[in-house]
């Protein structure tokens, strides 16, 4: 549970605001003035103060209601324009075609695959299969996976399957 023990506003209002903040990308002084015409009275300190102190609080209760991902992944990259930069999206989605993860990266390499794979494993648990193109820093960033695993005494690897494209 999260603790608003000390606070001057009611636990609604701090939690309507972190939302909007955090789903909108507003600005402070934006959310000031959105909350002003809501009838509250609040600074814009305070509300960067709210966001720094409840929000990874709420990600992680919004995490641990998060649903199961399936065993098996298919996972990708491609190539997008990102504010006018050029980079690469990694991201693994499941049977259903939910997305379990994405990352963005500047580069396409093994380091990068590597990295894409402990963050989506390190949120979601080890999957039994990955699916992925022919590309060759995947696969290596996916062995890299399987090492550690070994190295950590897991018995289990991540099985893969490459697909012909």
């Amino acid at each position: 549970m999260i603790s608003f023990k000390g606070a001057h506003y009611p636990k609604e209002v701090i939690l309507y605001a972190v939302f909007f903040y955090v789903r909108y990308g507003v600005s402070y002084r934006d959310l000031e003035e959105i909350m002003e015409e809501r009838g509250v009275t609040v600074d814009h300190a305070t509300l960067n103060r709210w966001v720094i102190r409840y929000s990874p609080a709420i990600a992680l209760k919004a995490h641990s209601k998060k649903r199961k991902t399936s065993s098996s992944w298919r996972m990708d990259e491609t190539y997008i324009k990102v504010k006018g930069q050029w980079v690469y999206w990694y991201r693994a989605v499941d049977k259903q075609g939910d997305t379990i993860d994405f990352m963005l990266s500047e580069h396409r390499d093994e380091e990068a695959a590597t990295t894409f794979f402990k963050q989506a494993i390190n949120q979601n648990g080890l999957p039994d299969k990955v699916v992925m193109d022919k590309s060759g820093a995947n696969y290596a960033g996916l062995a890299n996976i399987n090492l550690l695993l070994i190295l950590a005494g897991f018995a289990t690897m991540i099985d893969y399957a490459r697909l012909k494209i």
